[in-house]
């Protein structure tokens, strides 16, 4: 988990009590399908166009939140992640709220894995 995203997280739990267990729920199973398992559900995409080849940058679209009643995966929020296959790990990136910000942070992406150091 990144510092940024420790930033982000304090943020979000503030209005979602729930997303701590949300998170753990969300690693344990989505992640594990998704990863581990190669069962695509449409909720994980791998983002394009930011020219790094390893890891590979994701965007998980379907993240429940039990905060946000009735709205179930499509909560708005979002969570972008590095996976280092050779490792079989992730790293948590970015969390934000969809009504609040429209897409992912690039530049902070590129910050942490920019193939050009």
């Amino acid at each position: 988990m990144l510092p940024d995203f420790k930033k982000d997280f304090k943020k979000l739990e503030k209005n979602y009590p729930t997303l701590k267990q949300d998170l753990e729920v969300f690693v344990n199973t989505q992640l594990k399908l998704s990863h581990k398992l190669n069962i695509d559900n449409s909720g994980i995409v791998q983002i394009s166009g930011l020219s790094i080849a390893v890891p590979k940058i994701y965007k998980a679209r379907k993240f429940t939140c039990k905060s946000l009643k009735g709205r179930g995966s499509h909560s708005g929020i979002r969570i972008i992640y590095a996976y280092f296959k050779d490792d079989d790990r992730i790293e948590l990136i970015e969390m934000y709220f969809k009504g609040a910000k429209e897409n992912e942070d690039r530049q902070r992406i590129l910050k942490y894995y920019s193939d050009e150091k």
